[in-house]
């Protein structure tokens, strides 16, 4: 009797165990399901803002795209406006001075126009006056270079006695201020091809000094003697390098 009593007592006392064990895990699970939800709702919130600030996000990248476009085309069309009144702006001052000049020559030609209408000339005649000293100039000129040849061939036939009579010890002069440059040079015939010529004073058998950055190359003799060049060899013994397009020439010899 005693062992049916106990066993039943303890019976009843793991049956209250149970349930309290049961209702503790009840809780347990009713708190973790609470949980559970708040979490999803949580979670569903967050994804919610998420999508939202992806597209507030979207739409202000698009909106900067749009003003750096919208930037990009005003700055575009402010350059091409400033460049346009720019050349307005040099278009017209060229009109200006242009305007200028016309007004300028036409003052003086109103004011020739005075000075021989005082006089009493007639304007046929001022054109004819005009016309015949606009001839007389261009002779001028024509006869100016015609000098001037005549003065380079009387040189060239005064350098040419003086060294027939003078023999081996006459030294041809040429200007001071002669300078040129070498344009060729033929290494087996030893001869340059220099940038001045009788315009510019050069006399056969003259010599000239080659140099380059200050330090001399050679020393040639004129041999032929054209109008803007002439032909040099190059005098032997006096050959410190290999002269080269582009080395200065000056007299050796220079006249006082």
């Amino acid at each position: 009797m005693l062992i049916r009593i106990s066993l039943i007592i303890a019976l009843v006392a793991g049956l209250a165990t149970a349930g309290i064990n049961l209702f503790t895990v009840r809780n347990k699970i009713e708190t973790l399901k609470t949980e559970r939800n708040n979490e999803r709702a949580e979670k569903e919130q967050a994804r919610t803002e998420l999508a939202s600030t992806r597209q507030q996000l979207d739409q202000t990248t698009a909106q900067l795209k749009k003003a750096q476009t919208e930037l990009a085309t005003a700055t575009k069309e402010r350059d091409e406006a400033v460049a346009t009144a720019e050349a307005q702006t040099r278009r017209a001052n060229q009109l200006n001075d242009e305007l200028n000049k016309t007004r300028q020559e036409r003052d003086n030609a109103q004011a020739e126009l005075a000075a021989w209408t005082a006089l009493g000339i007639p304007v046929q005649q001022v054109k004819e006056v005009v016309a015949l000293n606009r001839r007389l100039l261009e002779q001028v000129d024509v006869q100016k270079e015609e000098i001037q040849a005549l003065i380079r061939a009387n040189a060239r036939l005064t350098n040419e006695l003086a060294r027939i009579l003078g023999g081996g010890d006459y030294v041809v002069r040429l200007p001071a201020q002669l300078r040129g440059k070498v344009v060729a040079y033929d290494p087996k015939w030893e001869f340059v091809v220099v940038d001045v010529g009788e315009a510019n004073g050069v006399l056969e058998y003259g010599e000239l000094l080659v140099s380059r950055n200050g330090q001399l190359v050679a020393k040639v003799v004129v041999r032929t003697v054209e109008k803007n060049r002439a032909i040099a060899n190059v005098v032997p013994g006096w050959k410190l390098a290999e002269p080269v397009e582009g080395d200065e020439v000056l007299p050796a010899h220079p006249a006082s």
